[in-house]
């Protein structure tokens, strides 16, 4: 949850507004993450590999939020997920899964949604097929369906960006501008993957003020001058910047991500979560 400057001096009682004689002490305050979580794709060769060992090592660095992703996760036995997350102290509130198996295994994919002690399912990508105008026209009434279908069984929805949907633009509207439009804000959330938004040309500052009360979490990964991917703190976005403004207010999770994070993967994430740890604003 995050913690907005307003919050944090109504909670010091008032004490910005003291006086001693002609003296005004104001106390200076910044926010900070409270649960930093990792979306597990970005460890999903080790995690494939050895899911145990690689929630505990997770845990050890310090997350505190995990959401599952890749991995071969969803072949796995959601109920011993589970119990390894509860003795690592460590919750999983979403998870992504995949547009033909919300279609084709819907009570499936909510059993393990409630499994895993998730609140909301993300859809996290669309295949070539869904992005063109035909295409795209008939995936978002599922969009809608997914969401009311997912409230029905007490699970949120919302949908992961890559850059795509903003650079493909058929009749010249993108595929996200008819994304916001044709699916209903109140049920469909937003799950704004920053790098992706920020590599497709878009404003993220200029979005997160748009999407406000739509956004649901954030996928964090930084971007190299040349565009390139990478640790968070080792690139030129301004995520300090990004969380203070606005339409962050009601962002629940910050979810650190690398779509090519190196091997041995660990010095990456560790990297990543310390950055966000020290991030004040």
């Amino acid at each position: 949850m995050m913690i907005s400057r307003r919050n944090l001096l109504a909670g010091a009682g008032g004490v910005a507004a003291l006086s001693l004689a002609d003296l005004t002490i104001t106390p200076v305050f910044a926010a900070q993450l409270g649960a930093i979580g990792i979306q597990l794709y970005t460890v999903r060769d080790i995690f494939q590999k050895d899911p145990v060992g690689t929630l505990e090592q997770i845990a050890r660095i310090g997350y505190r939020e995990v959401e599952f992703g890749g991995g071969g996760y969803d072949a796995m036995d959601p109920a011993l997920l589970r119990k390894t997350m509860d003795r690592l102290g460590l919750k999983s509130p979403s998870l992504h899964i995949g547009y033909d198996a919300l279609l084709g295994q819907f009570d499936k994919s909510v059993t393990m949604a409630k499994t895993l002690g998730a609140d909301t399912v993300v859809l996290p990508y669309m295949t070539d097929q869904h992005r063109t105008e035909q295409g795209w026209s008939a995936a978002l009434p599922n969009f809608n369906r997914f969401a009311r279908d997912l409230k029905k069984a007490g699970l949120g929805f919302a949908y992961h960006n890559h850059d795509f949907e903003f650079t493909t633009k058929p009749g010249g509207v993108s595929l996200y501008e008819r994304f916001l439009k044709e699916t209903d804000p109140a049920l469909v959330k937003v799950e704004l993957d920053l790098y992706w938004a920020a590599h497709a040309g878009e404003d993220p500052g200029a979005l997160i003020d748009r999407l406000s009360k739509r956004l649901y979490a954030y996928h964090v990964k930084d971007m190299r001058a040349d565009r390139s991917m990478t640790a968070v703190g080792q690139g030129t976005i301004d995520f300090a910047g990004l969380f203070k403004r606005k339409g962050s207010a009601g962002v629940r999770h910050f979810y650190v991500e690398n779509d090519q994070a190196p091997a041995p993967y660990l010095p990456d994430i560790t990297t990543s979560f310390q950055t966000l740890r020290a991030l004040r604003f």
